[in-house]
């Protein structure tokens, strides 16, 4: 073959990088080392030498959803591949644009049960919008650009098989377009669902918003219609950093780590508007209100409520078109009670912080509230799920422009540290705090290594509560004895340091703080290991429960039927 011929890898990696992709997260080897290669000579999308698929998956979700822009991660043949699908299930329900290339064994082999052959159509059907796989030259930036294209156009995961013997192989011309093409209009509500939303809202006595992430460009709007009709905002979890402190209404986000000011509000309005919500959770919206639902993507319309106007629409052009139509209500009782249920909540939410913690035992309320006056307004902060969630909606406030990934849908563990390496490269400008429980860290622990080969100035907060203490939350909820959720930790700080990192460990409430500001001031990865009140919970979604438990050990005082 003539070396200065076009392979099949060169066009892959020209094609990426046309499409704007600066960066894919992968591991190297065998059947993916003519595109490694390749992507070293193209020169416009940077490897990041991950140390595990799943955590380059992760990480590709995270830029993705930060930057709005196509990312990309890889997999090599069989058991590399397949470590990309937990990943890129989250990237699927974050709507995050991401591609994904699976290599593959030689195309001959399909079929034989060769080493390490699997099948990319079957695996990734049920995580991806789009999943072929090419085994001629030809095909490959048809497959290619549809995966893109999907990923793009329909926001979620894009994936193509390459198998080995094809990507060394002289590229083919395309004949069509090689680039994902997608047009900036946004759908547009037709005047029929703007004037029938209009009609339930202006006669019903109480009106109640529940917002989510598509919303969050439309914060002004969202204000503004709030202030109109008195309706207070119930946002999801994942949205409420960006629309609380810009919504004046605000009540809090709704779920089972949600805030029951929120839950009563949505409860008991007349009529209830979703806004751009993908909320994963059945019955919580009633079916004896009239409901009015307007979102992006119509496949999501009735999906989680019996709605009375479906309306396909941007929420931006929704809101505009629907505030000159409604009519401004004078009687903000229903607002005044769902604000003063939220403040309610608020000033309960601050007695634990009065109660630092012990010695062996800090409170992580106060450790995530420190943290929140400590971090940078701009923040961009990585939430593994568990506890964490629930102390990081619970204190962690807005700021000027911050914003919070986690794996908020699909609720794996172990994905703060991965997404703090997609958020960093794709935002290296931000401040990236990672927000681990001790059991997702150590999961993927391995990524520290990825991090200070990069020297990514990521900072990295673990939260050591020695258990896996969601499971044995719920475990103590549903009355039964927390079996197998205790966990035999190192001291993470010594285990950081001897890795290179700055690194501490902190077990006195009272030395937090100078902690932490040695913490996120260190040039450089840093990580801060937190030894926390095992025994810590909280209750914002029940008021019963709520008025109930008391900060020094909130699950010693009631019944785990909340009766």
């Amino acid at each position: 073959m003539d070396h200065d011929q076009k392979t099949v890898a060169s066009q892959i990696a020209e094609m990426i990088a046309d499409a704007g992709v600066r960066h894919i997260y992968a591991i190297t080897g065998d059947s993916l080392n003519n595109l490694t290669d390749a992507f070293a000579k193209e020169g416009r999308v940077k490897f990041i030498h991950m140390r595990h698929e799943e955590s380059g998956a992760f990480a590709a979700s995270a830029e993705a959803q930060l930057t709005g822009r196509l990312a990309a991660c890889a997999g090599s043949s069989g058991p590399g591949h397949v470590h990309l699908i937990n990943g890129l299930y989250d990237a699927q329900r974050s709507n995050a644009p991401v591609l994904a290339i699976a290599s593959t064994c030689a195309s001959a082999m399909f079929g034989t049960e060769y080493f390490q052959e699997t099948d990319p159509g079957s695996l990734f059907s049920d995580c991806s919008m789009y999943v072929k796989t090419a085994t001629t030259p030809g095909q490959v930036p048809h497959m290619l650009q549809a995966a893109m294209q999907e990923a793009v156009g329909r926001g979620g995961v894009g994936v193509i098989g390459l198998p080995a013997d094809v990507t060394g192989q002289p590229a083919s011309e395309s004949y069509a377009s090689t680039e994902p093409l997608y047009t900036d209009r946004l759908p547009e509500p037709s005047e029929a669902d703007i004037e029938e939303a209009a009609r339930l809202i202006n006669e019903a006595e109480s009106v109640a918003i529940f917002a989510g992430h598509g919303a969050k460009d439309a914060a002004e709007l969202l204000d503004r219609l709030s202030d109109k009709i008195k309706a207070p905002v119930a946002t999801t979890y994942k949205s409420q950093l960006e629309l609380d402190g810009k919504c004046r209404n605000y009540v809090g986000h709704m779920a089972y780590l949600g805030m029951w000011s929120a839950e009563k509000a949505i409860a008991s309005a007349d009529v209830i508007v979703l806004i751009g919500m993908n909320f994963p959770y059945p019955g919580f919206f009633p079916t004896d209100k009239k409901i009015i639902q307007t979102d992006i993507r119509a496949e999501r319309l009735g999906r989680k409520a019996k709605v009375d106007v479906a309306c396909r629409a941007d929420a931006g052009l929704f809101l505009s078109a629907l505030l000159p139509k409604v009519d401004e209500k004078r009687d903000s009782a229903f607002l005044d009670k769902a604000l003063a249920d939220y403040s309610a909540i608020k000033a309960k939410f601050e007695i634990p912080l009065k109660e630092r913690g012990t010695k062996g035992a800090v409170r992580p309320e106060f450790m995530i509230s420190l943290l929140d006056r400590m971090a940078d307004d701009n923040a961009v902060f990585t939430v593994d799920t568990g506890m964490n969630n629930l102390w990081t909606s619970h204190y962690l406030t807005a700021g000027n422009g911050r914003s919070m990934i986690g794996s908020f849908t699909h609720g794996s563990m172990a994905n703060a540290m991965p997404m703090a390496i997609g958020a960093k490269t794709a935002c290296p400008d931000r401040q990236v705090i990672a927000i681990c429980g001790d059991g997702g860290f150590s999961m993927l622990m391995g990524e520290l290594l990825t991090i200070i080969q990069y020297r990514l100035p990521v900072k990295i907060l673990v939260a050591d509560n020695r258990s896996l203490a969601f499971v044995k939350w719920e475990m103590e909820m549903a009355g039964l004895p927390p079996e197998e959720t205790d966990l035999t930790n190192p001291d993470f700080g010594k285990m950081a340091s001897a890795m290179g990192l700055h690194a501490e460990t902190v077990d006195d409430p009272d030395l937090l703080e100078a902690a932490m500001r040695s913490w996120l001031d260190a040039d450089g990865p840093a990580l801060l290991s937190v030894v926390t009140d095992r025994d810590a919970a909280s209750f914002g979604f029940s008021e019963k429960l709520m008025d109930s438990a008391r900060p020094g050990n909130p699950l010693s005082n009631f019944s785990p039927t909340g009766a």
